[in-house]
């Protein structure tokens, strides 16, 4: 499988018979998802986990898929806040629903944020897409008790993925240096709880270089860390 940064928290993973777009937004400069859309033959899936503007765009419902098969998959609140209807989309899942054919799994897990988290079996792979999932810590600006309650609903998400996942292996994930200090803070408590093979940084733009810090302390947790250097670039292969 080939998996391709796009912007912000969209990728492209492409294996031997199905393509998976996550959070698409827009496309990179390289016009990596067009061009691929325009020439592939194999079934092309699009998964969006919640309504915010910069992880679901309406444009996935009228992107032609001219040699293919194309599938697209919603987190409910997208429907309920009337971003989209119901032509054009394969499914829309709640936390706790799944979605089943004969190429995939999908499993929404929860959030912190608005509408849900993805897990996706695939060619034998166990992938996940956090969403806007994350410790959104600003422990900088909030005060304890706030810090508190977003680290406790963290955490409980975390174990509810645990119960169901042993191991991943990709996880896209936030690392947002936004966040001030303690930025990475999710992202380690993910390694932390979770075995996970690969991990892809999202949610960075434009603070690149302060996200991709996190790599050498997730190479310490035994996973590989994914440096990305560009948009529309491939940035592993396994």
């Amino acid at each position: 499988m080939t998996l391709t940064y796009i912007y912000h928290s969209g990728f492209m993973l492409e294996g031997l018979s199905a393509i998976l777009i996550f959070d698409f937004w827009r496309d990179a400069d390289n016009g990596i998802v067009e061009r691929t859309l325009s020439t592939t033959h194999k079934r092309v899936y699009f998964l969006a986990s919640h309504f915010h503007q910069d992880h679901f765009n309406p444009e996935i419902l009228n992107l032609p898929v001219p040699h293919g098969e194309k599938k697209v998959i919603l987190s409910r609140d997208i429907y309920r806040r009337r971003r989209a209807g119901t032509e054009g989309v394969t499914a829309y899942l709640r936390r706790r629903e799944s979605y089943r054919d004969d190429l995939i799994t999908v499993h929404a897990f929860g959030s912190t944020d608005s509408g849900v988290s993805w897990s996706v079996h695939v060619e034998d792979k166990d992938i996940f897409h956090a969403g806007d999932l994350n410790n959104w810590h600003w422990a900088d600006e909030s005060t304890p008790q706030e810090i508190k309650k977003r680290e406790g609903d963290f955490l409980a998400i975390l174990n509810d993925i645990r119960k169901e996942c042993t191991a991943f292996d990709l996880v896209m994930f936030p690392v947002d240096p936004r966040l001030g200090s303690d930025f990475a803070r999710g992202a380690r408590q993910w390694l932390q709880h979770i075995p996970t093979r690969y991990f892809a940084p999202m949610h960075f733009p434009p603070a690149h270089e302060t996200a991709m810090a996190f790599g050498p302390e997730a190479e310490q947790m035994q996973t590989s860390f994914l440096y990305i250097q560009e948009e529309g670039e491939a940035i592993a292969r396994f």
